[in-house]
C-alpha cells in the first residue's frame, strides 16, 4: 500500500493519496482544489488515480474532488446519506453506511457518521493482502485529534437555522461507532490546529482510535449527553462567512478550474484609472503602514491570507493585488482554494503613486488616549480572546462582522483598533479606511505588548 496524506497549512485542511502498488491504482480523499499536486504524487509513483471520494459537503475549501475527476477520469464516489436536502446536485457514485469500494488490493468500507453534518462519512481502510482487519479510517471532520466537528455550522455560515441541536444528538450517536473501532486503528482526520470546524483540534496530524477514547474531551462524558452537548456547543469559535458560500459551491454544478490560472501583472496607473477594483495589499504590515494606496485592503501573504479573504471580501469583487512577482503563483493557489477566482490581476511595483501611512501609536499613547472623550479602543479579537482577557475600557468588535454590521456608531469616534499581535488590527484598520473612517489609529503591538509592559487587564 501506497499512502501519503496531503497537507494544506493555510486552511489546516488534510487530503490523502492512498494507492494499491500491486494494481498500481489509487484514490484520494477530500482533495484540495489546485489537485496539480495529486498528479504529481501518481506519476512520480506510477499510478492511476481511478477513485476520487469526500467526507462529507465541505464548508472551509472549494473542493478539487470534481476537478480531478474531470482530469484523470476517475469516478466520483459521494454521500447520499442525510436526506434529500443534503444531496449533491450533479452526477457521481452515491454512498451509503456499510458500502465498499475497492481499490485494487484495498478496500474503503462507508461508515455513516452525521454530526457535523446530516450526510458526513467516514472511510475505513482495510489492506488485504496484509489482512482483514481495519488499518486506518479517515474521518473527515467527523473525529479530530482531541476534538470533534462542530454541529453549529450549518446554522452559523450557512443560516440553516434549528440544526445544531439535532447535529449534537447524530454526533453522540456516531461517536459509538467509532468506539466499537479497534484500539489501533489509525485515525486521520480533515482537519488539523486553526481550523474553525472545531474549537480544540491537536497539532498532531494523526492519531488511533484507542489514543481519543482516552484524550478526546468527547469520549469522556459516557452515557451523559446533555453534559456533552453543552460542552460540544459552548465557545465555538466564529465561523468565517465565507464557509456558506463553499457549502453552496461544493453542492452545485459549478464551473471547474483544472489549472492554476497565471494572472497578469498589472502597472498601478492602470488599475487605479479603471476603477471598479478591489486593491488587496498582501505585502508584510509594516509596509502597509510605511505607504499605501489609501483604499487598499492589507491581507498579508501568509499562511491566513485565505481566511481574512474570506471574512473580509465578497466573491462579486474584482481583485487586484499587490505583492511580488514571485508570491502571483501562491496568493492565486491560496485563493482558487476557497472559490476566489475573480482576480484581475498583480501589481507588483506602487512607484509613481501617492501612498498614504498609517498612524500607528504605542502603549503610552493607548494609555493616555483610550479614555479620552472622542476616543475608542476598538478590540477586534475574537470573543473567546476579548472574555478571556481584555485591556480596561476597550470596546470588543470582532473583525469578521465588520464587512456585515452597521458601523455608524464608530463614525463619530477616533478609533484605536486593536488585536493580539497587530496583524488583525491592520486588517480591520485597512478596511475601516476603505469604509471613509478618518480618524483611525492602530495600535501596532497590540494586546501582547500591552501585556509585556505589564499593564493592567480585566476579565469578563
Amino acid at each position: 500500500m501506497f499512502f501519503q496524506q496531503v497537507y494544506d497549512k493555510t486552511l489546516a485542511q488534510g487530503s490523502y493519496f492512498i494507492g494499491c502498488q500491486a494494481k498500481n491504482v489509487a484514490i484520494v480523499i477530500d482533495a484540495k482544489r489546485d489537485i496539480d499536486t495529486y498528479l504529481e504524487i501518481a506519476k512520480r509513483n506510477n499510478m492511476r488515480i481511478t477513485h476520487v471520494a469526500e467526507t462529507h459537503i465541505h464548508a472551509d475549501f472549494l473542493s478539487g474532488t470534481r476537478e480531478l475527476a474531470e482530469v484523470t477520469g476517475a469516478q466520483m464516489y459521494l454521500s447520499d446519506e442525510g436526506g434529500e436536502n443534503w444531496q449533491y446536485e450533479f452526477a457521481h457514485e452515491g454512498l451509503r453506511d456499510g458500502d465498499r469500494l475497492r481499490v485494487g488490493n484495498l478496500s474503503l468500507e462507508v461508515m455513516h457518521t452525521p454530526g457535523h453534518t446530516p450526510e458526513s462519512i467516514s472511510f475505513l481502510l482495510r489492506d488485504h493482502p496484509a489482512s482483514d482487519e481495519p488499518v486506518m479510517i479517515f474521518t473527515g471532520d467527523f473525529v479530530f485529534v482531541g476534538d470533534i466537528g462542530r454541529p453549529d455550522l450549518l446554522e452559523e455560515a450557512a443560516g440553516i437555522m434549528g440544526t445544531k441541536e439535532i447535529g449534537a444528538q447524530q454526533m453522540f450517536e456516531s461517536l459509538k461507532k467509532f468506539v466499537a473501532l479497534p484500539d489501533y486503528v489509525q485515525v486521520w482526520p480533515g482537519h488539523g490546529a486553526g481550523s474553525a470546524c472545531g474549537k480544540a483540534l491537536g497539532a498532531v496530524p494523526s492519531s488511533t482510535v484507542g489514543y481519543e477514547k482516552i484524550r478526546n474531551w468527547a469520549f469522556q462524558f459516557g452515557d451523559d449527553y446533555e453534559g456533552f452537548k453543552d460542552y460540544l456547543l459552548r465557545d465555538q469559535p466564529e465561523a468565517p462567512t465565507y464557509f456558506g458560500m463553499m457549502k453552496r459551491l461544493n453542492k452545485v454544478d459549478r464551473p471547474l478550474l483544472v489549472e492554476v490560472p497565471d494572472h497578469p501583472t498589472i502597472a498601478i496607473a492602470d488599475v487605479l484609472r479603471a476603477g471598479g477594483l478591489t486593491l488587496v495589499d498582501a505585502r508584510h504590515k509594516t509596509k502597509f503602514a510605511d505607504g499605501h494606496i489609501k483604499g487598499s485592503i492589507n491581507i498579508q501573504h501568509n499562511n491566513a491570507l485565505a481566511n481574512w479573504a474570506g471574512w473580509m471580501l465578497t466573491y462579486d469583487q474584482r481583485l487586484v493585488i499587490i505583492a511580488t512577482e514571485e508570491e502571483k503563483e501562491e496568493i492565486t493557489r491560496k485563493l482558487m482554494r476557497i472559490g476566489m477566482d475573480n482576480i484581475e490581476g498583480y501589481v507588483t511595483d506602487l512607484s509613481g503613486v501617492d501612498l498614504v501611512k498609517t498612524h500607528v501609536v504605542d502603549a503610552q499613547a493607548v494609555e493616555e488616549l483610550k479614555d479620552k472623550e472622542g476616543y475608542m479602543l476598538l478590540d477586534i479579537r475574537s470573543l473567546s480572546e476579548y472574555q478571556a482577557s481584555h485591556i480596561p475600557g476597550a470596546v470588543h468588535r470582532f473583525i469578521g462582522y465588520l464587512p456585515k454590521t452597521d458601523l455608524s456608531d464608530l463614525r463619530n469616534k477616533h478609533l484605536i483598533i486593536q488585536c493580539q499581535s497587530g496583524d488583525r488590527a491592520t486588517i480591520a484598520y485597512s478596511y475601516l479606511e476603505k469604509q471613509g473612517f478618518e480618524h483611525l489609529l492602530n495600535y501596532a503591538g497590540s494586546f501582547l505588548d500591552w501585556k509585556a509592559q505589564g499593564k493592567p487587564t480585566v476579565t469578563v
